[in-house]
């Protein structure tokens, strides 16, 4: 290669990089007031979201309390309905004792007599 094409090409490559705009020189001050401002905007932006995701939380909990407050009552509707359609019982949980205990004082007579049977004895009372 020629030295005037590596020159031109060399001058081509580093064209780019000296066409590119160079900032101005910012001073710290106004970069700062910058970057304040964006950051009150961004905390702005936050309650903002904040506040939204509040709101709709709030409607999506009064929607499923609503949902949970129908079901309840459906269900202690079903609940007074089967309670309705079952017959009461016939003896209560009182008199089942007390039948079990009379039961169970027949049955010891029975024995008592079964075992005592024939082998009675006369008593006599003496004075």
């Amino acid at each position: 290669m020629r030295p005037t094409k590596l020159t031109l090409l060399l001058a081509i490559c580093l064209l780019p990089t000296a066409l590119r705009a160079e900032p101005e020189p910012e001073t710290a001050q106004a970069r700062i007031d910058a970057l304040e401002q964006r950051l009150a905007l961004s905390e702005d932006q936050r309650v903002q979201l904040n506040a939204q995701l509040q709101e709709q939380s709030a409607e999506r909990e009064s929607i499923q309390l609503q949902r949970l407050r129908q079901d309840n009552q459906r269900l202690k509707l079903q609940l007074k309905t089967a309670q309705a359609q079952t017959p009461p019982p016939l003896i209560s949980e009182r008199q089942q004792w007390f039948a079990v205990g009379a039961g169970s004082g027949l049955l010891g007579v029975i024995i008592g007599a079964l075992l005592r049977g024939s082998r009675r004895r006369r008593r006599e009372w003496t004075n």
